[in-house]
Parts: structure tokens; C-alpha cells; sequence
């Protein structure tokens, strides 16, 4: 990188990304996207998924498979409006999937120590002379040492060893994780959607008015709130703190890669945590999207339609996703500037800054997503656009 380019400020850095199409079709680049996950990071390319965890040793576990977008098999799914839709559920799928490995990566390694712990406490009661070996031996988790990368295809279970074979192919830990994710979107649609619903209908009623934009505007601002409070509450719990710094790691190896820099930690950490293509940034999109998508519906009267409004969620992500396309697009300009100022802000919430060692771990995603993308010459058009990070 040019002395120049070092000294441009942080707000250029990140302001002056190219989108996917400006510099793929120019220069034939592609962009990958991500998500962060319980010690690690997901990368997400045209062909592959890729997913980095951190184990107990000091090892990164990359697992890796072939992940082709629809959209690249229809011109009708690359359509305006259809392919943000497209984007958001198979974002959602592979963010779920992704997660649910890292979490049973994350209880095999905890289950791993209890066992080694009990069998150094065994070799002690035995007058063994090696107890407490296990837990000493290896890096910490950020040792900053050099990861061993131990890779096998599908993000499923890894061949290395039986007790994690039977572990990751418990199917209670497998019905636990799959339990946890649909009581969290279940709780999901309640909060970020029914109660503002019902909230707005009594304030409404207080107030003595029947006018549906009156009605749609104090639900949309209520879930705006809802999802403000949220985000606050979840980043003073100190485990998600962890979950943000590989968030960071994500967004500065990908802006290292923009930079067409070496991915290494030191190149990464010269770039900033917030990225305009960020899942984050999106989702606030959706929310504001979402009052004036619903004004043109007007106020629900009855079950089915507030049910419907759940079916409006692909329309408004595609709208929304079109909206950063072009904020993107034209990040220069005043209005993009404030259409993604407010996304922007929010990061600072949802990202922090992350250890060289976290940022190894978004190396080893993405080099695993794009291993042999670089003899691919075109850019595709809508992948990448969004890391993926909570739209998924």
C-alpha cells in the first residue's frame, strides 16, 4: 500500500469501497462476505463457505464446502427486489449452519477438557507424575502463535478423532442447537413484531385516531426501538463481546483483501471494524424500509393480516438490499453518506476491536472460501454484497 493510501483517514477507508459489481467487472474480482460465530468466522465466496473456529489447543479447525447461490443458476432470481429476498433467506440458512457447527465445536472442546481433566485427576489418584499436562500444553486462544489449520470438507462432522465424531453425532446436542434457534426467531417474530403490533394498537386507540399511517408509523418506530434496545442489551453481556471482536476480525480481513493487500494480522488491523456492507447496517435498512412498505398496506384488522405482514419480510429485505446497493455504489455522494451513516453508527456497537489471533481465524476462512477464486474472472452479481454478519 502506497504512503498515501496509509495516511487516508479511517472514514475514507471504509466510505470508499467499491461495490461488488463496480470493481469486479472491472478488474474481474470477486468480494466475499462473512458472519461472525462462537469463536470464529464464516466467509462466504461464489463457490464455497468456509468456516474458522478457534479450538482450546491454539488449532484453527477450518471446515470448508461448495456453496453455489441460486442466483447464479436463473437471470429470474437476479432480478431487482428478488435477488435481496434470495439473499436474505440463504444468508439466514447458511448463518444458522454455521453456527450451529461452531457451537458444537465449542461443546465437544468443553467436553474434551472435562474428560482430560478427569483423567489427569485419575493418573494423580494412580501416582501418575503427568497431571495437569493436558491443560497447560498449547497456545491460549489468543497466543498469537502461528495456527496448525486441521481441514475437512462439509460443515459437518470432522474426521479427527472418535470421541468428536460421537459427540458432534449426538442427537441431542443436534436437537438442543436446532430447539435454540427456533425459540430464538420464534421469540423473534414476538418481539419485533407482534408486540410493537399490539403496543401501536392501544396507543392508537389512547389517541383516539383510526388514520393506518398514524398506526404504521408508531409500530415501525416502536420496532426500531425494540431493535436499538436489543442490540444495546446484547453487547454489555460479556461472552457477545467476544462474538463482536471476530466481528471486527471479519470486516478488517475483508477490507484487507479489497485492498488487494497480504492478508496478514498486521495489514488487517490497520483497517477499520465498520463496513458498509455490513449485515448490521441492513438489517436498521430493513427496519425503516419496512413502516413505509407497511403504510401501503395499511392497519391489520385481523390475524391473517398481521400474518401477512411476515410475508412481506423477502419484498422489504429485497428493497432494502437494492437501497445499499446503491449507497454503495455511490458512497461519495451526500445521500448515500446518509443513508449509510446511521448502519454505520450501530457498528460501533456490534463490532469491536479484535486480537491478532481473531483475526488469523478470518484469514483462514477466507483464504479457505476463495482457495482457487482467483482463476475466476467475473464478479457475481449479487453475492458479497452484505457480510452476512446478523442478516443471516
Amino acid at each position: 500500500m502506497s504512503e498515501k493510501r496509509r495516511k487516508r483517514p479511517e472514514r475514507e477507508l471504509h466510505e470508499g469501497v467499491k461495490p461488488i459489481e463496480a470493481l469486479g467487472a472491472a478488474k474481474g474480482k470477486i468480494h466475499y462476505g462473512g458472519q461472525a460465530v462462537i469463536e470464529g468466522v464464516m466467509m462466504r465466496g461464489p463457490r464455497k463457505v468456509a468456516v474458522a473456529v478457534r479450538l482450546p489447543d491454539g488449532k484453527i479447525d477450518v471446515h470448508c464446502e461448495e456453496f453455489v447461490s441460486l442466483s447464479r443458476k436463473s437471470r429470474i432470481l437476479r432480478l431487482p427486489v428478488i435477488r435481496g429476498g434470495l439473499t436474505l433467506i440463504e444468508s439466514l440458512a447458511l448463518g444458522i449452519k454455521a453456527l450451529n457447527f461452531s457451537a458444537s465445536v465449542a461443546m465437544e472442546a468443553e467436553a474434551e477438557a472435562e474428560a482430560e481433566a478427569k483423567a489427569a485427576e485419575s493418573a494423580t489418584v494412580d501416582g501418575g507424575g503427568e497431571s495437569g499436562a493436558a491443560a497447560t500444553n498449547g497456545p491460549s486462544v489468543d497466543g498469537g502463535s502461528t495456527p496448525v489449520i486441521s481441514e475437512s470438507v462439509g460443515l459437518g462432522p470432522a474426521a479427527d478423532g472418535e470421541a468428536r465424531k460421537l459427540a458432534r453425532d449426538d442427537w441431542k446436542t443436534k436437537a438442543a442447537l436446532t430447539g435454540t434457534m427456533i425459540a430464538a426467531f420464534g421469540l423473534g417474530i414476538l418481539f419485533f413484531f407482534y408486540i410493537p403490533l399490539v403496543l401501536s394498537d392501544q396507543l392508537t386507540r389512547w389517541l383516539g385516531s383510526d388514520s393506518s399511517i398514524l398506526f404504521n408509523a408508531i409500530d415501525g418506530v416502536i420496532r426500531v426501538v425494540f431493535f436499538l434496545v436489543y442490540i444495546w442489551g446484547i453487547s454489555q453481556w460479556r461472552e457477545m463481546r467476544r462474538v463482536f471482536e471476530y466481528h471486527g476480525a471479519e470486516h478488517k480481513t475483508i477490507f484487507c483483501h479489497e485492498a488487494e493487500e497480504e492478508l496478514t494480522p498486521a495489514n488487517a488491523q490497520k483497517y477499520t471494524t465498520r463496513h458498509p456492507r455490513c449485515g448490521t447496517s441492513f438489517l436498521l435498512i430493513v427496519m425503516v424500509v419496512s413502516i413505509l412498505v407497511f403504510m401501503l398496506t395499511g392497519r391489520p384488522q385481523v390475524i391473517a393480516h398481521r400474518l401477512m405482514r411476515l410475508l412481506l419480510i423477502p419484498v422489504i429485505a429485497g428493497v432494502s438490499y437494492e437501497i445499499m446497493k446503491l449507497s454503495a455504489l455511490h458512497g461519495e455522494t451526500r445521500w448515500a453518506r446518509a443513508i449509510s451513516a446511521p448502519g454505520m453508527w450501530l457498528q460501533g456497537i456490534t463490532t469491536k476491536q479484535p486480537s491478532d489471533a481473531q483475526i488469523e481465524i478470518a484469514i483462514a476462512a477466507l483464504e479457505a472460501a476463495r482457495a482457487g477464486d482467483d482463476a475466476v474472472a467475473e464478479a457475481v452479481a449479487g453475492e458479497g454484497e452484505t457480510d452476512g454478519c446478523d442478516a443471516r
